[in-house]
């Protein structure tokens, strides 16, 4: 059967509106008429400002009253902001929209010169022309630069539209016509290339948020406007007259990240933070929602979340066609029509919406009846609409108490001709033919004739009047007013006094007879370092529910819990000495059960020395392997923006975390920490080790002397309890901080070999040394790796640098291992891959335990028996590779095999039970 087209009128979706009156018997019709008519009535005298206020009222005492009247999520589809509470438009629309034009095209330009060939690069056209609307009138009114006396906004820009930025950064003076042609450029064209999207790593000085890993910028968003109000509240930075803006797509709202954390801007009251949803009803490959209404299902979905809403629906031409719909007919069609079917309109023509949208009804029929074609194709969508744009920021940020959501409708791809306009592929169009190009000039009316255009398809010229023409004089007035230009990337910051050799001295000292994790230890040098009376504020300790697990309740009555509304309850635990405490100059971000939010709270905390010029240390703790498995994209994110701190891989190991099964069992966070070239990754196995890191990385970060400060230091640190040795009088230091150092020499002769560990596993190899000496005559010394990952990187630099010159350059791992006999046996908590890393830095034979495939819940003991990586199997694997040297009798290893009963995990002896933290 042949599938039959056609433009429906939407009975089936009557859940996209409220439909309060929906199925629900009207007893009186003429006494319902005579309210209606009040109402009007009221409206008509008062305006609808009044006409607010007595509906508020009448809805609260109908509450009181226990009268059934339910939540309203949704209103209808139109305009928020009623014509009569427009405010004036405080610009010059004229001139505006003559620049307006001119961005459009250039950044059009732009992406289609990148497509010529031999280039071919790709970029995004329809984005920024659906949005230049909604970004201009914030650029031109209300993006504040960093030279304003409030200190600037913050502004995550829309990946996608990364081409308009570019735009008015040319008209600006800011990028040059060589940089424009150097779009997804930036190796072979550096130092001119422009980054695809928003990357701060790529163009240190432009970017400040990257924003195209769509979902994250919408959470970043929420935490920078947090870290804002944090800030001011703990009285590090005054942020009052900053702005936190987040300019995101309906698409992109389907994202589980850009819905799942609007509680916490509503529950904190952040008034300083205003989403702009660009609404143009298409995601990359065709509708949102073709059978529903995406503005309709955000508005309710974000008014349910206690956020103030505001649609920006229709354009100022539709103003005097609702007037005149007096009985609601016009309406009745906006709310009823699917998105499918709007998409639709625009990919046709005035005469195709006459018939198949006004001509649903007699009356709305009669309403246009006046009109041409053309004037009807020419009713815009408010998001195209200076007037509608400017009153909705304004009202924004005039709401106090209330996150802002503004939801304004446009057409992807406006104004880019036939070809482009609302159609599914829009997205992925890149170039344009010469129809389009001419079409899109002459719609634009950019002074640009067709020989200059038909001289080369790939080389149409860009357009820029100079900076003596009006309307940039006029651009860049409005910019200077505004505190300069954005977006802009700053790095000056008040400088950071780092903490004393006392303050590490709790570290160096060791456990004595007490036995305390990795984890503990980490939680007693933080606790000095807070303790600090310069430093001390500005670390952030940052935990997603977990804080008792890792023994830092004891935070909570000293440094507390940040609240901005402080703790308005009676605390169970009161009596305690470790009581919880909240309060709105806490110091340490509980963030729930949320590492997502935990990770956008790092990296905003992380990159406050740029954003803000006021350094924080974010130290963000969690629980084993729920960092970077479960939110790697949004670390990612934090390195793109060059954030600065301590991520620290709480209850880390395969087998450590014991009886918590599959999901928790961490085996593999090194390698996944290693793909990511801003993780300085360590496992510790002392808490001197711990000591010396940490201080490393402060050094790194704010020393003011690194190469490259911009990093997170990654350490994995576990919650078995062993005595914390003392730091030794002649420690290797730098082997500490390149990767590895020698922590037990042999005491016996024998046949020679080297054990290395890591972490949880030194012990472990500490007593395979003590075995192998006194049951089988060996010899071996004990190596503690603190980073395989850094010894791996440093390898692959003297690669590199072989390469490069001709020159050999002995990797760090081998100039340690220098002189060092017999063969390499690695140890550790993780897969082998992490330790095979450094396989090919290595001169001697070397062999690797590993606890590969997935975790189990169990003893220590018989996980590590398991997985053969625990002492006894590393003497095992040691006897064996020394066997097939011939330095032991042969049958030796199978000897060892049968004695220690390596195949039964009950014989299992490594390690010890207890240790929350």
């Amino acid at each position: 059967m042949k599938e039959v087209s056609k433009v429906t009128a939407g009975e089936e979706h009557a859940h996209i509106v409220s439909a309060l009156t929906h199925q629900l018997p009207d007893a009186d019709p003429q006494e319902t008429a005579e309210w209606i008519e009040s109402l009007d009535g009221l409206i008509e005298a008062e305006g609808t400002e009044r006409a607010q206020f007595i509906m508020r009222s009448l809805l609260q005492r109908a509450g009181a009253r226990s009268v059934g009247v339910p939540m309203v999520t949704t209103t209808d589809y139109v305009n928020t902001i009623p014509v009569d509470q427009e405010p004036e438009f405080p610009g010059d629309e004229e001139i505006e929209r003559r620049y307006r034009a001119w961005l459009r095209w250039n950044a059009a330009v732009m992406v289609h010169r990148a497509q010529r060939p031999g280039i071919g690069v790709g970029g995004h056209i329809s984005t920024y022309a659906g949005a230049a609307t909604l970004y201009e009138v914030g650029f031109n009114h209300f993006f504040r630069g960093k030279d304003h006396p409030g200190g600037g906004d913050q502004i995550f820009f829309q990946g996608h539209a990364s081409p308009g930025m570019y735009a008015r950064a040319f008209l600006e003076g800011r990028l040059t016509e060589e940089q424009m042609d150097a779009f997804r450029q930036e190796v072979s064209k550096a130092p001119n290339g422009l980054s695809s999207y928003p990357h701060p790593r790529m163009m240190p000085d432009f970017w400040e948020f990257p924003t195209v890993s769509m979902g994250l910028g919408p959470m970043n968003a929420i935490y920078q406007a947090q870290t804002n109000r944090y800030l001011q509240n703990r009285g590090i930075k005054d942020t009052s007259d900053q702005h936190v803006w987040a300019f995101l797509g309906d698409g992109e709202m389907d994202e589980p990240e850009s819905r799942g954390l609007l509680q916490l801007a509503a529950n904190e009251n952040l008034d300083n933070l205003t989403f702009v949803i660009n609404a143009n009803l298409q995601r990359l490959d065709g509708p949102v929602r073709g059978n529903g209404k995406i503005i309709q299902e955000l508005e309710a979905f974000f008014r349910g979340a206690g956020w103030n809403v505001i649609k920006v629906v229709w354009g100022r031409e539709w103003d005097a066609l609702l007037e005149k719909d007096t009985d609601n007919s016009l309406v009745d069609i906006m709310n009823t029509t699917v998105d499918g079917d709007y998409q639709t309109y625009k990919g046709e023509s005035g005469g195709f919406v006459r018939e198949h949208f006004f001509g649903k009804t007699p009356q709305t029929k009669e309403m246009v009846a006046d009109l041409t074609d053309e004037q009807i194709w020419q009713l815009k969508r408010g998001g195209h609409d200076y007037r509608k744009v400017y009153a909705a920021y304004k009202a924004a940020m005039e709401f106090k108490g209330k996150p802002t959501v503004i939801i304004a409708k446009t057409v992807k791809g406006y104004g880019l001709g036939p070809h482009f306009e609302a159609r599914n592929a829009t997205h992925q169009m890149k170039k344009m033919t010469m129809e389009d190009l001419k079409a899109f000039r002459d719609h634009l009316r950019i002074p640009i004739t067709d020989e200059q255009l038909e001289a080369d398809l790939y080389n149409a010229p860009y357009y820029n009047p100079g900076p003596d023409s009006p309307e940039i004089k006029y651009m860049l007035e409005r910019r200077r007013n505004l505190g300069g230009p954005v977006p802009q990337r700053r790095t000056e910051h008040t400088p950071v006094k780092l903490p004393s050799d006392k303050t590490f001295e709790i570290a160096r000292r060791g456990s004595g007879k007490q036995q305390a994790a990795t984890t503990m230890a980490f939680v007693r040098l933080l606790k000095d370092l807070m303790r600090d009376k310069e430093f001390g504020k500005r670390i952030v300790p940052i935990v997603p529910d977990e804080a008792r697990t890792f023994g830092m309740d004891a935070f909570f009555p000293t440094s507390k819990i940040y609240n901005p509304k402080g703790q308005n309850y009676l605390s169970v635990d009161r009596e305690l000495v470790l009581a919880y405490k909240e309060s709105p100059q806490g110091q340490i971000l509980h963030a729930g059960i949320n590492e997502a939010g935990s990770v956008s709270a790092l990296t905003a905390v992380g990159t406050s020395y740029a954003t803000h010029g006021e350094p924080l240390i974010p130290i963000y703790i969690f629980y084993s392997m729920f960092g970077f498995q479960r939110t790697g994209d949004g670390i990612w994110a934090a390195a793109d923006m060059m954030a600065r701190g301590f991520i620290i891989g709480a209850t880390a190991g395969r087998t450590t975390l014991t009886g918590e099964g599959t999901q928790h069992a961490d085996g593999h966070s090194h390698i996944l920490a290693s793909t990511n070239p801003a993780v300085v990754a360590y496992d510790p196995a002392y808490g001197y080790e711990i000591g010396h890191i940490v201080r490393s990385g402060l050094e790194r970060m704010y020393g003011g002397k690194h190469e490259d400060p911009n990093v997170m230091y990654y350490l994995t640190v576990y919650n078995e309890p062993i005595l914390q040795p003392a730091e030794p009088e002649d420690l290797d230091v730098e082997g500490v901080i390149k990767g590895i150092y020698l922590l037990k020499r042999a005491e016996n002769d024998g046949p020679r070999a080297q054990l290395l560990g890591s972490g949880v596993s030194v012990p472990w190899v500490l007593e395979a040394q003590k075995i192998l000496a006194e049951e089988w005559g060996v010899s071996a010394d004990v190596w503690s790796v603190t980073s395989w990952n850094e010894l791996r990187r440093d390898g692959l630099a003297a690669e590199a640098h072989e390469f490069a010159t001709g020159e050999k350059r002995v990797p760090f791992i081998a100039k340690q291992l220098e002189g060092a006999e017999g063969p390499v046996i690695a140890t550790t908590d993780h897969m082998h891959a992490l330790a095979d890393q450094v396989r090919q830095f290595i001169p001697n034979e070397f062999a690797s335990l590993g606890a590969d495939g997935f975790g189990f819940a169990d003893t220590r003991a018989a996980a590590r028996r398991f997985f053969k990586i625990d002492t006894h199997s590393a003497v095992v694997k040691t006897l064996q590779m020394l066997e097939r040297r011939g330095e032991v009798p042969a049958g030796t290893a199978r000897e060892a095999y049968e004695k220690y009963g390596i195949d039964d995990p009950n014989r299992g002896t490594t390690g010890n039970a207890g240790g929350d933290a």
